[in-house]
């Protein structure tokens, strides 16, 4: 299966990342530092999953002609990037759970968690700057990309916290995608792609058609983020099962759920959404009305035609290697996650 190459590619590179991740944890400190800042961001690193992130910014490196090692810096400063924003975002979810352990401000606490994702961000520059293989000319390209990424991220945050504060059911379809282009899109597709571009020395029209492959598929994967988290089995049971409707969370399915319901169905979605419940009855019910409305299939085509749109330009403008074959098949690799 096509999904296949690109899983085979992460799960040989993840330990590698995971080593470079570790070397960016001091250990020559106040032994209170170590035990309330860099003991418990290292241990919540640690708990990573598969690193595409990082992953993908490598291989977008390689797939333009570049070394995966000149890439590595900006590859860690995405995934600090990740972190903090795992970090915060479970703080204003309220969430438990975090790949099936306590997050972070579970175990230590509202005030250190938030700085530990503090810590983290401070990371992302410098990590990039820090890195002296990289000529000054990139540093400033790169982290004009890494700045624009973490101000979409948090307007697309934004959206998605004042909409649950304000209990508004009001979203529509096009509502949702510019937040989930602006939360998730840049930062688990496109900047990765691009920065890995950039480093390897890609052309403009590369980088170009990078940021939209990567746009294209950072959403999907959003989107299969959301099927898993309602209808997934192992793999969504250590995310949380089905806490998007607990958090009454405006994801594409319940937008348009609420958008092709009405009468009594529409009334008791509705309140299941608001009532902020974890009675897995109820959360079950829910699922049926998304389910019997087809808001759980529409979701997923709409999720399979955008991880495949971008694939041709991408194999128009980038020459045959076997990354380039590794990227065509992350699009597989994202919508197939229920399989």
């Amino acid at each position: 299966m096509a999904n296949l190459i690109f899983e085979t590619y992460l799960n040989s590179k993840a330990s590698r990342i995971d080593d470079y991740l570790e070397t960016f944890f001091a250990r020559d400190c106040h032994p209170d530092m170590e035990r309330y800042l860099y003991g418990p961001l290292e241990a919540y690193t640690a708990n990573g999953g598969k690193r595409h992130r990082p992953l993908i910014c490598l291989l977008a490196c390689r797939a333009v002609g570049g070394s995966e090692d000149d890439a590595m810096s900006a590859a860690a400063a995405i995934e600090h990037f990740h972190t903090a924003a795992l970090i915060h975002d479970d703080i204003a979810d309220t969430a438990q759970l975090r790949r099936g352990k306590p997050c972070l401000h579970i175990t230590e606490g509202v005030g250190l968690a938030v700085n530990d994702g503090d810590l983290a961000l401070s990371q992302v520059t410098g990590t990039v700057l820090d890195d002296d293989t990289l000529n000054d000319a990139t540093k400033i390209r790169v982290l004009k990309e890494l700045v624009d990424m973490t101000t979409h991220t948090i307007e697309g945050q934004a959206l998605d916290i004042g909409w649950t504060r304000d209990e508004r059911f009001d979203v529509t379809i096009e509502d949702y995608l510019v937040m989930a282009n602006h939360k998730t899109a840049y930062y688990s597709g496109a900047i990765p792609l691009v920065v890995g571009a950039i480093i390897g020395g890609g052309s403009e029209e590369q980088i170009d058609v990078l940021r939209s492959f990567g746009m294209s598929t950072g959403l999907a994967f959003q989107l299969q983020d959301d099927l898993l988290n309602l209808i997934g089995t192992e793999e969504a049971a250590g995310k949380d099962f089905r806490s998007d409707i607990t958090e009454g969370k405006r994801t594409m399915i319940a937008v348009h759920a609420l958008a092709h319901t009405s009468g009594t169905e529409r009334d008791e979605l509705l309140s299941i959404l608001s009532a902020k419940t974890a009675d897995p009855e109820r959360l079950d019910h829910a699922v049926q009305i998304m389910e019997a409305a087809g808001s759980i299939d529409y979701v997923r085509d709409y999720a399979n035609t955008l991880a495949h749109e971008s694939q041709d330009a991408l194999k128009r403008v980038l020459p045959a290697s076997t990354a380039r074959e590794q990227l065509m098949s992350m699009a597989d690799f994202f919508v197939s996650r229920l399989s």
